[in-house]
């Protein structure tokens, strides 16, 4: 193949990688220079690959190019990993008019020349953990030979099932268990022969985990109650007894649909991308998110994308790397990675990535969490799909490849030192730009009669859901591939990214495949949906797989799993007031939960589309953390939309049904804080546990998911859509199992009738009186304030059902009217972090009493009232003129001025008359600041 290498003048990488190896204490480095590496085919002529060189790989102004050999090492892509820029270069070069007709192949790579007295084999360990990732990427010297596929030489196999059922469950990575595999067998006996590999594979993709939520759809007894179908009993059930009338579609799409207006309604989606984001943190969030966009663009007829939302859950980042077990990357990596990867795929799409939270606790250091959300827009009369016989299946967007199999199957097991690497996807977001375009084209012209996404089980999971009432015929040979040799079983659970399956009437087909063709989009028949509820697939006239619609979605065993209550048992702590809260306060406030986010949140464009109206910081200095965001969808209309979410591991590790409660309360704290209306939105869940197997943390699901009926029940706001992600564990070497804790995120959505209405957090003015409204209690366990005293145990906050909503409720209606200037809900760090931050963000001095603070429990210490995380607790500002009318407003509600702002620069809390906390705003706003990577 030919090489071409492109040198940038004054290349600011070198620098970079230079300070990430020695800030692990890596020395010896004078310095790093870094080139981009592009191979080509041997098809070009060496006149044709001068042209490509120079007219576009090669900016003249800042840059030279070289063909030939170099120096130093090369990073580039295992072989059967798509490389996301290979498309998007053979498009490039045929706009050059250099046309090459079938495969061809073309590869970057980064070359490297480190300078120094260095060691090579120590120098390539360290490049593992910044410069490469094993399981996707390899390291050679410029002057070695690249690594060859070896193509498989077999089209299909027949299984024999009178063997060790779990031993070839685990040795073809299907995740099944002993009762699955036997239920399977069972079938192949009665129909009298084998199964293939690809009716295996099926299977499996179909009941695993991933796409199935067979624990939440199971049968699970808990302590003594057989519990049928936990999601059904809980949280859907709350949905269907609140029966909100502006749901429109709710469990059964790939989002969720509430009401906007009269035209349009807005669907919401959150997935999670656990397991590839701790192998491949950049490439498993990016096609995190690539994912749950196109979920979607899957939504009816197909939604338009306008926002997108994330939430992390990360080991700390100042770990010792010496500490880390075998196959553990380092957190930095890992968060590096994770929102590189939701920045560049959001970013080049067009998508602003607005709402979201990061969330830090040593037991994420080894399966940390990555939820990915996205929120559309979609026409009323385009909410409902059905798929027709005799409609063809057509295939959209990129090509497959072997990148992503197992994704569905390897996501519902534990992590492990021993963890698939084919499961790893990579994404192309301009490609998937390109698909939304086109087909918010096509569902604009009325040219389908259903859309889904190809996301866990790839083709498998699309065509099967999608035909499991009719029945599909399916043609492999016709799927587009990245490279020869894929074996049919390959093609059809590849999870490669960017695809999409249409139910296309006849009459129809020519037209839309015209419409993708125009946008260099491959939109390809590839089989037709028929009426004998039978999946037949074939591979040049071979019959792969012939599998009965009926078994293959109903025919997954429901055994009985047990579930019981945690044995550990923490009793109240007893623990010494500390002397000195000036140190205290500014220790949380520098804390990795309550520093600041724009390391993070600064790298997403949250201004395209032009929609924002509340962001992300709000404050004289934009550095101040909004409790929700506020987009305005249709410019030319004041009517806008509130997200926010609620998450805390911390609570879930003692008090799973607490945990639930509070992060309800919290989310739609969140969401009233700026002016949103709990009566006019609705929630999703997405449950992150260990392993259901165990009796333990099955308990905890079961406590979760009854905490999420009550609270929705309570605050009458439905649950829309939701996902699970179990299995969140890590077996090292020795076998030992270390387990994240019970976590559940809520993600609030709703209507705000004028965004004009909405409001910030900071502090507006001097001389504007301060008042929290809400309970204090000595809620300090999970909490903040006990992480950093390193105290476990403690009693985690629980929600007053009974007022927590009337006082939402008296929130929103009062900043409606007018009457509060700024809003701020109390969480993490407590009534303590929440007025810092008031304060610094105003820039905005204020003096408050603690005693005034309405406390309903024992044991009033200061320190309790200050850093004590009750729930459904707002701290507001309200001008001098509007205090008459804020108190009527929240008569017979739990409510105190507590203080005032006023003109000096200082943060002052008292007790009485002890003075407690004296801190310049300077001093609050450089702990915040603390630097996180």
């Amino acid at each position: 193949m030919y090489r071409i290498e492109i040198k940038r003048r004054d290349d600011p990488r070198g620098k970079f990688v230079k300070e990430n190896f020695e800030s692990i204490g890596f020395s010896g480095i004078e310095s790093v220079d870094v080139r981009d590496v592009y191979y080509l085919d041997k098809r070009f002529t060496k006149k044709e690959i001068e042209f490509i060189a120079r007219e576009l790989f090669c900016d003249p102004v800042v840059e030279e190019f070289k063909i030939g050999k170099g120096t130093g090492f090369e990073i580039l892509y295992n072989p059967g990993v798509s490389d996301p820029k290979e498309e998007s270069i053979k498009k490039a070069i045929s706009d050059l008019g250099i046309r090459k007709s079938g495969f061809y192949q073309i590869k970057t790579a980064t070359n490297y020349i480190f300078k120094g007295r260095l060691e090579p084999e120590r120098l390539k360990e360290y490049a593992s953990l910044f410069l490469y990732n094993p399981l996707i990427q390899h390291i050679r010297e410029v002057k070695e030979k690249e690594i060859r596929f070896k193509e498989p030489q077999y089209l299909y196999l027949k299984i024999n099932l009178d063997t060790d059922l779990l031993r070839l469950s685990k040795d073809m990575g299907l995740s099944l268990s002993l009762l699955e595999m036997e239920t399977i067998k069972k079938y192949y006996k009665k129909i009298r022969r084998n199964p293939t590999d690809v009716e295996l594979e099926t299977i499996a993709q179909t009941w695993s985990e991933h796409c199935r939520h067979k624990t939440f759809l199971g049968r699970i007894n808990f302590e003594g109650e057989i519990i049928d179908n936990l999601l059904k009993n809980t949280i859907m059930k709350a949905t269907r007894e609140i029966n909100h009338p502006y749901c429109l579609s709710v469990f059964h799409d790939n989002s969720g649909i509430i009401e906007f207006d009269e035209e349009f309604g807005v669907c919401f989606k959150v997935e999670t991308h656990n397991h590839p984001s701790a192998l491949e943190p950049y490439g498993g969030a990016a096609t995190g998110i690539g994912g749950v966009i196109r979920d979607i663009l899957g939504t009816g007829l197909g939604a338009k994308p306008i926002m997108n939302t994330d939430v992390f859950c990360f080991g700390p980042p100042d770990i010792d790397l010496s500490k880390l077990p075998k196959g553990i990357l380092h957190p930095k990596r890992i968060i590096r990675g994770v929102y590189q990867g939701v920045r560049d795929y959001g970013n080049r799409m067009g998508i602003p990535t607005t709402s979201g939270a990061v969330y830090f606790d040593e037991d994420f250091l080894y399966n940390p969490l990555v939820y990915c959300g996205t929120v559309g827009i979609i026409r009323k009369d385009r909410i409902k799909k059905k798929p027709m016989p005799s409609d063809y299946i057509l295939l959209v967007g990129g090509r497959t490849g072997r990148d992503g199999i197992h994704g569905a199957t390897f996501s519902s097991a534990e992590l492990s030192v021993k963890a698939e690497k084919s499961c790893v996807q990579i994404g192309n977001p301009i490609m998937e730009k390109k698909v939304l375009d086109c087909l918010l084209k096509v569902t604009e012209a009325r040219l389908l009669n259903a859309v889904t996404d190809c996301g866990g089980g790839g083709l498998s999971s699309a065509v099967g859901e999608m035909g499991k009432e009719l029945g599909a015929v399916v043609y492999l040979e016709k799927v587009p591939l990245k490279y020869k040799g894929l074996t049919p079983r390959e093609i059809w659970i590849s999870e490669s990214q960017e695809r999409m399956i249409l139910s296309v009437p006849p009459r129809h087909i020519k037209r839309v495949i015209e419409i993708f063709r125009k946008e260099n989009v491959e939109a390809t028949p590839i089989g037709r949906f028929t009426n004998d509820k039978r999946l037949r697939l074939y591979y040049k006239k071979k019959k792969v797989c012939d599998l009965d619609m009926d078994f293959l979605h109903n025919g997954l065993p429901r055994p009985i799993k047990s579930a019981r209550r945690r044995s550990n048992f923490y009793e109240e702590p007893v623990f010494q007031e500390p002397t000195d809260l000036n140190k205290i306060l500014c220790e949380i406030i520098g804390s990795y939960n309550c520093c600041n986010r724009e390391w993070l949140i600064r790298e997403y464009d949250h201004e395209v589309q032009g929609a924002s109206v509340i962001k992300p910081f709000a404050g004289v200095n934009g550095d101040g953390p909004q409790d929700a965001v506020v987009i305005k969808p249709r410019l030319d209309k004041n009517r806008g939309i509130v997200v926010s979410c609620g998450i805390n591991p911390s609570y879930g590790r003692y008090d799973a049904y607490n945990m639930a409660l509070s992060v309800i309360d919290e989310a739609l704290r969140n969401l009233v804080a700026v002016g949103g209306d709990i009566t006019k939105c609705a929630m999703l869940d997405n449950f992150c546990f260990a392993s259901p197997d165990r009796e333990e943390v099955l308990g905890d699901i079961v406590l979760s998911a009854r905490g999420c009926y009550d609270g929705a029940k309570a605050f009458g706001v439905p649950f829309i859509s939701g996902k699970d992600s179990l299995n969140n564990e890590w077996i090292d070497e020795t076998g030992k199992s270390y387990l994240i804790p019970p976590t559940l995120l809520i993600s609030a959505i709703g209507i705000v009738e004028d965004v004009n209405n909405c409001i910030t957090m900071d502090f507006k003015k001097t001389g504007s009186l301060i008042y929290l409204i809400g309970a204090t209690k000595n809620e300090l366990g999970g909490s903040e304030y006990f992480r950093l005293l390193n105290i476990k145990g403690g009693r985690v906050p629980n929600v007053d059902l009974k007022n927590a909503p009337v006082i939402m409720r008296r929130v929103h209606q009062a900043i409606i009217e007018g009457l509060i200037l700024s809003c701020h809900d109390l969480s993490e760090g407590g009534l303590g972090l929440a007025i810092a931050e008031m304060s610094f963000a105003g820039d905005i001095g204020c003096e408050v009493d603690l005693a005034r603070v309405i406390y309903e429990d024992r044991n009033n210490r200061p320190d309790i009232i200050l850093f004590a995380e009750s729930n459904t607790r707002f701290l507001v500002e309200v001008p001098p003129e509007n205090v008459k009318k804020f108190e009527r407003r929240f008569k017979g509600l739990p409510y105190s001025h507590i203080g005032k702002t006023n003109e000096r620069k200082n943060l002052v809390i008292n007790y009485g008359k002890k003075n407690l906390v004296n801190l310049p705003i300077f001093d609050l706003r450089r702990a915040y600041q603390r630097k996180v990577l």
